[in-house]
């Protein structure tokens, strides 16, 4: 995979009535580094000024997505198991609770692509089930 890669991450939030889905779509910049893959790209956020610098790092079996800038939130997605982190946005401080059931990885020679299904709580209150699907390819050039 070329350095220069797009990095598009898109979510789906099961509710009762509707599921909400969001795509964000970037460039970013791949590495791998001890058998691990992993992209920096930036998130430009709508509802509120500012940037956040962001970093998926992919392991077998774990995912992890950390953000700084505007929001700063930390999240490992590792199967079969709960983690908890602290979501710092400007309104205040949020406990995220993530039950992963399943995450899928296919590497291809200038693609990756990524499935994580969880549990979604917040504040000790189940909020949904989610999925979230990465797609991160070598950039085209021309």
């Amino acid at each position: 995979m070329k350095k220069d890669v797009l990095v598009s991450i898109s979510g789906l939030q099961y509710e009762i009535d509707k599921d909400e889905a969001v795509e964000v779509i970037s460039v970013g910049e791949y590495y791998n580094r001890n058998g691990k893959h992993y992209v920096i790209y930036e998130e430009i956020l709508e509802d509120m000024e500012g940037v956040s610098n962001c970093t998926i790092k992919i392991a077998e079996k774990q995912i992890d997505i950390i953000k700084r800038g505007a929001n700063n939130v930390h999240m490992v997605f590792e199967e079969n198991s709960k983690n908890t982190t602290y979501y710092q946005t400007p309104y205040g401080e949020l406990q995220v609770g993530i039950y992963t059931s399943q995450i899928k990885v296919t590497e291809e020679e200038d693609k990756i692509t990524a499935e994580i299904n969880y549990g979604l709580d917040i504040n000790y209150s189940f909020i949904s089930d989610c999925q979230i699907q990465l797609k991160i390819s070598s950039k085209k050039i021309g």
